[in-house]
């Protein structure tokens, strides 16, 4: 068989592959339906997809269980002329009723939204958006890339990213929730459930441990059970539990010897059985290896074409190989999640996307992402009034901020702003600037001030200008991309190096970062004030300049953990396969390899339940900067602590704003379980986003559902709460926690 490496997005299909002609009753056109009962709204979803699958031919039930291709990517079904220009395509059944299913990728805004001449708002990052820790914010998050799918033709997110940082050099690192699974799992969830708000079938991946880019198609990840079950497994479980997804999307890797999209632990035995997932299956795209193994595993549905769930599926069955109740299963599945999600009953109207109302909710999520890191000498806020001098130096700051590559990419309506306009098309695999400014943003603060850039590309010139000025801002920046993955969290080229120099040139050096995750600062003793902006979407440039000038009190907690350093990490030198690529590795077995089930390379989680903070902890490691640290420009005190045991666990305590200015505190609740349980020394147990003005206190009230406070027992498949004695510790971070009571559970 003839491969082709393609390359603009993830894999290869052979090139001998066809699709089958679908039978005439599956057209573009959908006839009336007011004689179908499953129209009856008062019917619940699972009634409805029975009484539709009922009337289902093979070839229609074969028709929903695979896409149509996808262009650049595999062989095109002429069907797929009905395409949105997404990433996958289904084709519905028009004489049931039943309507296709347009797929958009949508991490954090729509992608490819240029494919139909439409607009898309890009939101920060989901890791900053889990550094709000707000989930009424996750919500309107989510809600606005429900309603921009929908004014786009698109009826389904492939959004909802919820893989651990286990390795915090991952390509995908800002496409996630961070490395806690109580606040990943929650914080999606709430993402989630805002998307099916809007009436379009919600997705949570990579289902499960895709925690690295780098020979995502090969590697086999091996990790215990426990492990598994209390770190990456807990944060999809929370998150469906949350959200009620119609979707999971299995991921590329394997998991102890079988892939994710055909291992029947992880998705018949965990995800349908154990947690009752209603909802149907989706591959990664070309992360389906085989038919009946897949199916029988729990597979529902493959992406993006159809090398074996068309063809070779309809011959599984009549054979068969595949029973038609394994068969009916997926496409009830399928069909349930249509009807629960409402794109059936509400099915999407292209409408012009309500930019405005976008940008205010990217501007929101972005000023309540980003993270005050440090403030030595209360560097910031800036007195815009005070300041006649000002420079700016680095990171393009002139005319963008950085965003995240891959399938998260949400292309800017003018091209890449670092380009020429209309030059400036983005491509895979290349960093991409959104034409946000804060270069313009702070000018926009300081009308009678010189303020005066500097690329950053000469260190030295860069520290003459800052000699110069009252204040110098350096903006720094590390790209991040799915198929890929970091050698190193230090900033790019010679960022450090820059800093360094700005720094020793001017005291009063501000430091933000542009980042996809956790970086490391050799020069964090030497500036006054560092801010963490993330990837800001849209309208991270005035966000930014917001915090920097006061006019909003950062209230952001970092969702990861910033390490000293590499050496520092569970695995101080990222794993990798013997080659280059999967793709386009130069091996001429590498697919041959993939293909006969041989991994080209193993990684082991040997750290097991100690994922992040856990680490640190167990190891007795410092840090740059902890999990859940985050500064503000008032202060807060905690009191009062008082742990109450019941069905659920109930932590009060007495929160006070005891600065000048009002704000948000995310308090943060922790315990230390019994030493029988035998498991790093805390855990985050639960958390509350407090407005307080400033002076006020108010009683906080934090409930912890028992499942937080318990340890998972494989031999018992199931969850128990160790007695002894609990330790439950309250503060602003989880290495600040002034409160502290232990209680005994039974």
């Amino acid at each position: 068989m003839v491969w082709l490496a393609l390359s603009l997005r993830r894999k290869m299909l052979p090139l001998g592959f066809l699709f089958l002609a679908l039978p005439l009753s599956i057209s573009a056109q959908s006839p009336g339906t007011s004689n179908h009962p499953w129209m009856n709204r008062s019917l619940s979803p699972d009634q409805r997809a029975s009484l539709v699958l009922k009337e289902m031919t093979l070839d229609e039930k074969i028709s929903m269980l695979h896409g149509t291709g996808m262009k650049d990517l595999s062989p095109i079904s002429p069907l797929a002329v009905h395409s949105n220009g997404g990433a996958g395509y289904v084709v519905g059944v028009p004489r049931l009723g039943i309507p296709d299913i347009q797929m958009s990728d949508a991490a954090y805004g729509v992608r490819n939204s240029g494919e139909n001449g439409r607009y898309s708002t890009a939101l920060p990052s989901n890791l900053a958006g889990a550094a709000t820790w707000d989930v009424d914010l996750a919500e309107q998050y989510g809600a606005l890339i429900g309603r921009e799918l929908r004014a786009q033709g698109y009826n389904m997110s492939l959004g909802g990213g919820v893989n651990l940082t286990r390795e915090p050099r991952n390509g995908r690192t800002f496409e996630y929730m961070g490395e806690d699974p109580i606040l990943a799992g929650t914080m999606v969830g709430h993402r989630i459930k805002g998307e099916q708000g809007q009436h379009v079938i919600g997705d949570i991946k990579h289902y499960a441990l895709n925690d690295q880019e780098s020979g995502r198609n090969a590697v086999n990840v091996n990790v215990d059970e426990r492990a598994m079950r209390e770190t990456d497994l807990l944060a999809f479980e929370i998150g469906l539990r949350e959200s009620d997804a119609a979707a999971v999307m299995c991921s590329y890797n394997r998991v102890n010897g079988d892939y994710a999209c055909e291992n029947k632990h992880l998705l018949a035995d965990v995800l349908k059985k154990d947690w009752n997932f209603a909802g149907f299956v989706v591959s990664d795209w070309q992360a389906t290896h085989s038919t009946a193994k897949a199916s029988a595993a729990g597979l529902d549905h493959e992406e993006p074409g159809e090398i074996f769930y068309g063809p070779a599926m309809k011959k599984a069955v009549q054979s068969g190989q595949v029973s038609m109740a394994e068969l009916d299963d997926h496409v009830r599945r399928i069909l349930r999640s249509m009807f629960a999600s409402g794109v059936v009953d509400d099915p999407p109207q292209k409408s012009v996307v309500d930019v405005v109302g976008g940008f205010e909710v990217a501007q929101r999520a972005a000023e309540q992402s980003i993270v005050l890191l440090k403030n030595e000498g209360a560097q910031l806020p800036l007195n815009a009034s005070a300041i006649r001098s000002l420079a700016v130096i680095g990171a393009h700051s002139d005319v963008g901020m950085i965003s995240g590559g891959g399938s998260a990419q949400v292309d800017p309506p003018v091209g890449n702003a670092i380009l020429p306009p209309g030059k400036g098309q983005t491509r895979w695999l290349e960093p991409m600037w959104f034409p946000s400014s804060p270069l313009k943003a702070i000018r926009a603060k300081l009308p009678r001030a010189n303020v005066q850039y500097d690329p950053g590309s000469d260190p030295s010139s860069a520290a003459s200008l800052a000699k110069n000025a009252e204040v110098a801002i350096v903006f720094a920046y590390q790209w991040e991309s799915e198929d890929m993955d970091l050698d190193s969290l230090a900033l790019p080229a010679h960022q450090d190096e820059l800093i360094a120099k700005v720094a020793a040139a001017n005291p009063h050096t501000i430091v933000v970062v542009e980042s996809g995750g956790a970086v490391t600062m050799p020069w964090v003793r030497q500036v006054n004030a560092i801010v963490e902006a993330w990837y800001a979407g849209s309208k991270g440039a005035d966000a930014v300049a917001n915090v920097l000038f006061g006019e909003l009190n950062p209230s952001a907690k970092l969702p990861i953990t910033f390490p000293l350093s590499d050496a520092d990490l569970p695995h101080p030198t990222i794993v990798k396969p013997p080659v280059k690529s999967t793709t386009q590795s130069g091996d001429p077995d590498a697919w041959k390899k993939i293909a006969a089930g041989l991994p080209l390379f193993q990684i082991s989680y040997d750290e097991g339940l100690k994922v992040g903070y856990k680490w640190y902890d167990a190891e007795k490691k410092p840090v740059l900067f902890p999990f859940g640290h985050g500064l503000s420009y008032t202060t807060y005190s905690y009191s009062n602590l008082k742990v109450e045991p019941g069905k659920t666990i109930r932590a009060s305590f007495t929160l006070q704003n005891t600065g000048t200015r009002d704000g948000a505190e995310v308090a943060e609740v922790y315990t230390s379980l019994p030493a029988a349980a035998e498991e790093p020394p805390k855990r985050l147990a639960g958390w509350s986003k407090v407005k307080l003005k400033a002076g006020e206190s108010r009683e906080v009230v934090v409930e912890i559902d028992r499942q937080y406070l318990s340890v998972y027992d494989p031999g018992a498949h199931g969850w128990k709460l160790v007695p002894g004695e609990y330790s439950f510790q309250v503060g602003g971070s989880s290495q600040d926690l002034p409160l502290k009571q232990s209680i005994t559970l039974k």
